[in-house]
This record gives C-alpha cells, structure tokens and sequence, in this order.
C-alpha cells in the first residue's frame, strides 16, 4: 500500500481546466474514476493530510499507486466522459445509485406489418412506441389483459404468429376474442393497424373518447334489446376503467416528468423515483444503496447521470424533479437535454402539485430506508457477525452481548437530560431504557451552574454505575416470569457514548472513579463515524460496510431519539408553566377560577386586593400572597375586622 505523497503529482503539473481524472492501483487496475471543474484543486484536495480525509477517501488513495486525467472542452464534455470510463472500468470506489436491471415498458412494435403489444427492457428500438417505465413486468401483462378486451391485437412473437398462419388456426387469444387473429386473416393489416393505433392513443392519455364510444355503443344496443352486446360493451368498459385505476392521475397538463427523493444516513442512502407519463403514474421503483462520503448533491448527480446515461439508459422526459439540485446542475441539465433532444427542465419543486408528490415520494423512500433496517437488524446472522467485529476490532476481552449507549441533549445548556438505551444480542431492549435529568453542581446562590456535555456525560455515567455498584451488593430482585433481575446488577460488557474524545473520557473518568475496571468504553463521532477509545490520540477506523458500525450507529441513533424525545417533554412543559403555578395555597381550581374572572394573567397581575377577593375562595391571605408573587409587593399586615387582631402573614387562610 503506497502512500499518497509518492505518487503525487508536482506543483503546476495538474492543468486549471475541467476532466476527468483516474487512479489506478499498484496493479494498473482502475480503482476510481471522478469528474471536476477543475482539475488542479480537485486533486490538490486528495493529497492532503491522509488523517484529514474522509476514512473512505483516505483508503482511496492508501490503495492507489497513479492518478492521471484527461482535460475536456466543457463540464458537459466531463459528465459523458466520467460515465463511459466508469461503464468500463467499473470502479470499486465508485458507488452505483442504481439497481443492475432496466425498466420495463410496454412496447408496441409499430414498425411491423402487424404491430405486436409486448415487454420491453434495454435500448430503445426504432419504430416502436414505448408506454412507462412500469415498476414490474407483471403490472404491464395485467394491463395489457384488461385492454385486449377492448383493442384485439397481437401480442404473440414471431414464431408462434407463423406457425399459427401455417396451420389456419389462431391461438388461444384469438378463440377467446383478446385477439383479432390477422394470421387468420380475420383482419387485414390496415384493419390490424388501426386497432394497434387507437390502443397506442389509449394509452397516451386519450382514454375518454374510447370510453365515450363504448358509452354510446352501449345504449344504442340496449335501445335495440340487444342485451347481450350490451353487456359485452359494459364489460369492455369496465375493463379500460380497471386500466385507468392502475395509473392515478395527478397531473392534468399531461406532464412527463420522473419524480425522485432520498432518505439517507451516514452509511446508506434509499432512493425512490415515481415515473409520471400523460399526468399519470406510470411506474415506481426504489433501492437502497451505500452513500459513502458524497453529500445529498452528489449522490443526485451521480444518480441521474447512471440512470440516463448509456445505451440502455432510461428514456430522458421533460422535467426531472429532484430534491435538491446537483452541484453542477446547469451542465447536468445540458447533458440530459442532448440526451432527450429537447430542452429538459431539471429543477426542485416549490409548491403546488408536484410538491404535493414529491412529498409522497419522499415519504416512500423514508419508509424503504426504515424496512430495509429492521430487515438489516432482523438478521440473526448479521447480528452475529456484528458482535463478533466489534470484539475483534475493538479487541475485547468477550463478545460485548448487552451494550449499552448513552447521550445528552440540551438547548444551549437548558433543560439538560440524558439517555440510556440497552441493546442485547444486537436486538434493543426498551423496557431498560433509562432517562436522566441532569442536575449539575450547584453555585454559591444555590442555582445550577451551567454545564457542558462532558460534565453531564460523567455526572450521567457515575449515576448508572453507582446504582450498578448499590444493587450488586444487595439482594437481586428477579422478575416472576423471566426470572432476569430487574435492577441493573450485571454491567454490560461495552459501553458508547455518543460523541469524540472528550465525552469518552469524561465517562471513563466516571468509570474510574467509581473502581470498576471490566466495562469497556468507545464513543461514536457522528460526523465521520469514527469510534474513539479512552487514552488513544488517533480513532479506530471500522470498514463502512461493517456490521459492527451498522450496530453503533443504531445504538447512536436510538440513544439520540430518545434523549431529544425527553428532553422535548421537558422542554414544552417548561414552556406551558404559569406564572400562578407555585403560589401557595392557589391550587388548580382555584387557578383557574380567577383566570376564568379576569381572562389572562396580565389583569390579574393589575388587579386590586379588593378585586381579587371577589373571586370565589381567594381570601384575604391568599389574596396578598398571589399579589405578593405576581409583582413583588412587600406585605402588608392583615387586621382582623371582628377582634382588630393582625393575622401571621404565614396564617392558612380561613377561607381557603
């Protein structure tokens, strides 16, 4: 494995102008395969510090042995360069954002003699009209079942069209009128043609002339009691409905436009996309692919650029909707225009209807990222192999079976809490999950100071473990039915926190002090997934396709819900407090009756103590303290009317 510095270019070698450039291994392989402006910074940006570089990008450079670059006219130029180099070489550090197979369409062979109705995957045929894409080749079969009721064409290859010509007998479609058999010759070839065409406008968007007609043929055979065509009529009618429902209509202006949307984490990024075609869904498709170290912007533009790109490429439309544009979206655009032909309108959606679906996309690749990790956690087998890298590559003494992960959440040093979430066997156990209010020491006016993360991280952690050290020596109380203690007198064998360096060590200080030694401790930095141990200077490094780091990031992940989830509780309760909460002897109903008496707080605060007595049970004493606490008034003593006795401010009012 070489280092970077002796494969580095010399200053003022790498050209200023826009390309592509290469590495290569020690074996001359292609190992990656990018695209910049320009070329000089771009790679400047490769040879820095090999400790400041992503851990993904820092492996690039570890495993190559060569860069070299070709230099374009345009960024355009750039774009088809990049894709066709990684279509050959196929990098292995470069990410594909797309699934290995092409989307079906239904495709009619227009350019025959007898156009032909079938399934169409790959490149793009001449002659041939193309409806979708459709998300699976069944959904086109099921449509095209419905719709040969109405429009009898061929959908048989060119062998069995042959074969059935040779013989004078149809196929089974043709006994069952689903074909109008022009190997028979039932129909000659124009009559043939035109049933293909009128299907071809159907399927265009021109749906209620046909349904119109039907209509119309319907009555006009029930008015001559034909009934059984007109039963047949209203079952072909049916049938183009059933057709319509397949594909919604959301768009009235005929749009063509492919609609995509992402959910993404630190290591993987779901990827969904609705095809609309006439205003309608025609197909939806989604996977789940690794993001690796590229931002939102770049995983689109890589995106879009694998999934026009090429001879089987899918077919460009007029807009491209995205969530967020590429970083080079105006050459990304020109690309896809000279793709298409035409003017394509890459952009993001603001308002109206196409944000309105766009939402609904983005809500579908959420949910397919969420099944693809329980599906991922699920795996007994993951799990295993999970558990078993993080003893290895954190070299502990036993595989870590209970793990447990702690965070802190606070505004700005306010309303500090923390969490605790238990994962066992790689699987969580929410009935452990714990939540802490962080008190902090106090100052010299007996207020809580203010704390940072590490004070409450090592406050949080000595809390857990010196209640672990309290129920160890006492007396376990087991639970009935699992017979499992129900207080935490077993530690568990790892514990993470979530952050760098000083948050671990500030939980292994807490640790420490409290003298126990068997617990081992690693923190989880979130924004290069770096897992940090006590005492180290440099991170351990885990393999972003490892389960071990799939396993952290959960328990990172679970930990940080369930902080933000109490300490928003905490937070909104503080916010809803009134000013009357707290005052002495003013209790709910009372509360509220002089709020239903003066309206707001406000009046009540302007009010006299001869007008808060006239509420119903606010006496004369708790008419001075609610004053009192309201504004701030000193006290004034309270005479009693009957005797001319001073009643003890701190007197329980009679009247309460």
């Amino acid at each position: 494995m070489a280092h970077p510095s002796t494969y580095r270019p010399r200053p003022g070698e790498i050209p200023t102008d826009p390309g592509v450039y290469r590495f290569r291994d020690k074996d001359g392989r292609v190992i990656y395969v990018g695209k910049a402006k320009s070329l000089r910074p771009r790679l400047s940006s490769y040879f820095q510090d090999v400790g400041a570089l992503h851990p993904r990008t820092a492996s690039m450079v570890l495993a190559g042995a060569s860069v070299e670059w070709t230099v374009v006219g345009t960024e355009v130029e750039a774009l088809q360069l990049e894709y066709s180099w990684i279509k050959e070489f196929d990098p292995r550090f470069n990410v594909k954002y797309r699934d290995d197979k092409s989307y079906p369409y239904l495709a009619v062979t227009m350019g025959e003699e007898f156009p032909r109705a079938q399934v169409l995957r790959g490149a793009k045929r001449k002659g041939t009209r193309y409806f979708g894409p459709y998300a699976h080749a069944w959904a086109i079969r099921e449509t095209l079942d419905q719709a040969l009721r109405v429009f009898p064409m061929r959908t048989c290859s060119a062998g069995v069209f042959k074969r059935a010509g040779q013989v004078g007998r149809p196929c089974l479609l043709g006994y069952i009128d689903k074909c109008s058999a022009p190997c028979v010759d039932r129909v000659d070839a124009a009559s043939h043609r035109q049933i293909a065409e009128d299907f071809c406008d159907f399927m265009a968007g021109e749906s209620s002339r046909f349904v119109k007609r039907l209509e119309r043929q319907m009555r006009a055979a029930s008015d001559e009691l034909d009934y059984e065509q007109a039963a047949r009529l209203r079952d072909d009618i049916g049938a183009l409905q059933r057709v319509l429902e397949k594909s919604a209509v959301v768009f009235g202006d005929g749009t063509d436009a492919d609609v995509f949307a992402l959910a993404d984490d630190e290591l993987e990024v779901a990827v969904q996309v609705f095809h609309v075609r006439g205003g309608r869904i025609r197909g939806q498709r989604g996977w789940v692919a690794e993001k690796e170290f590229e931002t939102v912007p770049e995983v689109v533009g890589h995106l879009l650029q694998q999934l026009y790109g090429g001879e089987e490429g899918e077919a460009v439309p007029r807009e491209v909707l995205v969530p967020v544009l590429p970083d080079d979206a105006e050459s990304l655009g020109e690309w896809l225009s000279r793709r298409r032909g035409s003017r394509v309108d890459l952009r993001v959606p603001r308002r109206g209807d196409k944000r309105a679906l766009m939402e609904t996309v983005e809500r579908n690749a959420t949910q397919s990222l969420a099944r693809h990790k329980v599906a991922r956690a699920g795996d007994l087998t993951n799990r295993s192999q999970a558990l078993q890298q993080l003893q290895e590559l954190l070299e502990l003494d036993e595989s870590p079976l209970r793990i447990e992960c702690f965070d802190i959440s606070h505004v700005q040093g306010t309303q500090v809490v923390g969490s605790m979430v238990v994962f066992e066997d790689g699987l969580p156990r929410k009935g452990e999950y714990r939540r802490f209010i962080v008190r902090g020491e106090q100052d010299a006016d007996g207020a809580a100071a203010q704390i940072d993360d590490t004070a409450a991280m090592h406050e949080v952690l000595t809390r857990r473990f010196r209640r672990y050290l309290k129920d160890r020596d006492e007396p376990q109380v087991r639970d009935e039915e699992t017979g499992r203690p129900t207080r935490f007198a077993y530690p568990p064998q790892l514990v993470v926190v979530d952050g760098g360096l000083p948050q671990v060590n500030a939980a292994a200080r807490a640790i420490e002090d409290l003298g126990i030694v068997d617990v081992a401790i690693v923190g989880l930095a979130k924004r290069l997934e770096e897992v940090w141990v006590p005492g180290q200077d440099f991170p351990v490094v885990l393999p972003r396709t490892s389960e071990g780091l799939y396993l952290l990031q959960r328990l990172r992940d679970e930990a940080h819900r369930f902080a933000i989830t109490f300490h928003r509780q905490r937070r909104s309760k503080a916010m809803t407090n009134s000013a009357l909460d707290g005052i002495p002897g003013l209790g709910d109903v009372k509360r509220k009756a002089l709020l239903r008496h003066f309206g707001s707080v406000k009046r009540i605060r302007a009010a006299s103590l001869e007008e808060l007595g006239e509420v119903p049970g606010i006496g004369a004493t708790l008419a001075q303290t609610i004053e009192r606490e309201l504004t701030g008034a000193p006290v004034e003593p309270t005479v009693n009317l009957m005797t001319g006795e001073i009643v003890d401010d701190a007197q329980k009012d009679t009247d309460d």
